[in-house]
Formats: C-alpha cells, structure tokens, sequence
C-alpha cells in the first residue's frame, strides 16, 4: 500500500466557481457600494470625501472581482486515491490537506442557494484530524455526489478505526 504523501492534487474545481465567486463577491461589493451611494446622496459636508470614498472602493472591487476569482480557480485543486483525500485551496494564504481514508469519519455535501443555481456543490470530508474538516468547494453537482459515493464506499471498505 502506497504511503500518501504531500502534493499537489490532480483536478481543478468547475469552471463554472469563476462565476460563482464573481457574483457572490460582487454581492458583497453592491452592498458597500449602495451603503456608500446612500452616503454620498445624504445631505451634510465632505462631499469630496465621499466621492473618493466611492470611488476607490468601485476601483477596489473592480481588481477583486476580476483577480479573485481567476487566482483562486489556479490554486483550489483535490484529488483521490484508494488511499487518500488530497485538497489544495485558498488564494491569499493557501492550505494543501491530505486524509487518509482509513482516517475518515464522515462524508457531507451541501449546496446552498446560490450554488444550486450555478449547479456546484461542496464536499466535506471530517476525521480524527485535529485541523478540522478537508473541505471541497466548487465542484459540479455530479461530480460531488459521485466524490460522495466514492469515498464513502472507499472509508467502508478500508481497514482502520478512523481515529
């Protein structure tokens, strides 16, 4: 049996996260950017302030949503063997996971509203492990439910106490 070992995962999320980080930080940046137009609109002094203020924060969110959701499609990565659950994610700070299977506990996937509507879903992989969860974002609906099955038949069938 081969010894898992720390590298990088073989496959990328779905092309279709870019858009679904895109729209869900946009969402974010809207909500700023209406607070500071209600701001701007609002009678009282410094309007130069104002305007400056909406105006770095549209050329802020402008970079994130066009950086963001590019870099983090190159580094979000996972992969599974007989052996191992590997995950690579994150964009400013970058986490590489690995799990043995035999270390497995449970397998989750969950969708919320947004992610539904881009057909992505998230797989969840809990163990023994201190560090918490290896968590999977960004896959497609399908891909997911057949990481799921997988992995779980794999856990099953792999000898150890999964702690």
């Amino acid at each position: 049996m081969e010894t898992p070992t720390l590298r990088p995962p073989l496959h990328r999320v779905s092309r279709t996260a870019i858009w679904y980080w895109t729209v869900r930080a946009a969402l974010g940046w809207l909500i700023l950017i209406a607070a500071q137009v209600g701001w701007l609109v609002a009678q009282g002094d410094y309007l130069g302030v104002r305007v400056s203020g909406l105006v770095i924060t549209v050329v802020v969110a402008a970079a994130h949503l066009a950086v963001m959701p590019q870099w983090r499609f190159r580094v979000h990565r996972w992969e599974t063997t007989p052996t191992a659950v590997y995950t690579q994610s994150g964009w400013f700070k970058q986490e590489w996971r690995i799990a043995p299977v035999s270390r497995i506990q449970t397998v989750d996937s969950e969708r919320g509203p947004l992610e539904r509507l881009f057909g992505l879903a998230n797989v969840t992989v809990t163990t023994a492990s201190a560090a918490g969860p290896l968590k999977i974002s960004g896959l497609g609906q399908d891909t997911a439910q057949r990481l799921v099955a997988e992995l779980t038949a794999t856990a099953q069938a792999t000898a150890g106490d999964a702690t």
